[in-house]
């Protein structure tokens, strides 16, 4: 009998106490406070959305977890500083449309790369613009507005809140799937194009719908149609431009996203949060008031999700010829 059998198990076994086991070592996340970045300034509904989530997910992480606003460069700042950050998953970001799908198309050198450089966590929410004309526009709905195109190409305009924005796109695709022409008209923002659209300056604009969508009711504006596959419960009498162009759409949406390389464990705990937050009947109802569809699902799901839309706006970028500024 070898008698040093027991000597050496006596040596090994505090050791192998020091070793956390491999589900001790995947609970332990978080170990501390939880930040979602927000790439534009307080108070918009990427802003609004992530506000939602925070006490429901401090709950269910059993950490705080904070808002911090880092705008800047089209929402590029804030992007690159998670795609940047320790993929450990204690920063992540609130991403959107226009930051993850949009602005790589038009800006290649952006500093990040969506589909390489973040690990989805969860899709949040959708937003629908809506497609909204001057009252002087002589058409009352989507097929007037493509024959009136069709009749005086180059001779109307549409309105954007920047070369390369999500709704400047919704509109260079509305071109292509109709065989039209229009000119564009970017501005610093939306809020200075819709001034001038409601000024009759410019003629049409694809828009955010919770934005333009008062200017609808009081007859400032007409709306033809919601850019979202199906129509808005907050205007269901208001088509979607789908219904006329099969295939058409061009939703806004904000999700949760995690740097690359972030473990699994991690992004289940946040997806988990995230997910069991937004099954909450107020937080829903509240998205639904702000005109967002809520999302769900799991990150397998906007991984597919992002993958789909990260190639139809590079098609629609490549198609339509749009340049950076």
């Amino acid at each position: 009998m070898n008698r040093s059998l027991p000597r050496r198990a006596a040596l090994l076994t505090p050791l192998a106490a020091l070793l956390p086991s491999a589900p001790d070592a995947q609970e332990a996340f978080p170990t501390r406070q939880v930040q979602i970045v927000v790439p534009f300034p307080p108070g918009g509904a990427t802003d609004l959305m992530a506000r939602l989530l925070t006490e429901p997910m401090a709950r269910s992480l059993g950490q705080p977890v904070i808002v911090e606003n880092r705008a800047g460069a089209t929402g590029a700042i804030g992007a690159t500083s998670v795609a940047r950050a320790t993929a450990d998953g204690h920063t992540i970001l609130m991403g959107t449309a226009s930051v993850n799908s949009v602005l790589p198309a038009v800006r290649p050198d952006v500093g990040y790369d969506t589909l390489n450089d973040f690990a989805p966590v969860l899709l949040v929410a959708s937003f629908p613009n809506m497609l909204v004309v001057h009252p002087d526009v002589p058409a009352q709905n989507l097929q007037e507005l493509i024959a009136l195109l069709r009749a005086r190409p180059d001779q109307l305009n549409f309105a954007s809140s920047g070369i390369g924005s999500s709704i400047h796109l919704a509109g260079e695709l509305f071109k292509l799937m109709t065989n039209t022409q229009m000119t564009h008209v970017p501005y610093r923002g939306s809020a200075p194009a819709v001034t001038d659209l409601l000024a009759g300056r410019v003629n049409m604009m694809f828009d955010n719908m919770t934005t333009v969508w008062p200017h609808v009711q009081r007859g400032a504006l007409r709306a033809l149609g919601v850019t979202s596959a199906r129509r808005s419960p907050l205007a269901p009498e208001v088509p979607a431009i789908a219904e006329v162009l099969p295939g058409y759409e061009a939703t806004s949406w904000v999700g949760l996203m995690a740097p690359g390389r972030t473990p699994e464990a991690a992004l289940a705990r946040l997806a988990s949060a995230a997910g069991s937050a937004m099954q909450q009947p107020a937080i829903r109802q509240r998205m639904t008031e702000l005109g967002a569809e809520p999302g769900g699902g799991t990150p397998a799901d906007f991984a597919r999700f992002l993958r789909a839309d990260v190639e139809k706006w590079k098609r629609v970028v490549r198609d339509a010829g749009v340049k950076p500024a």
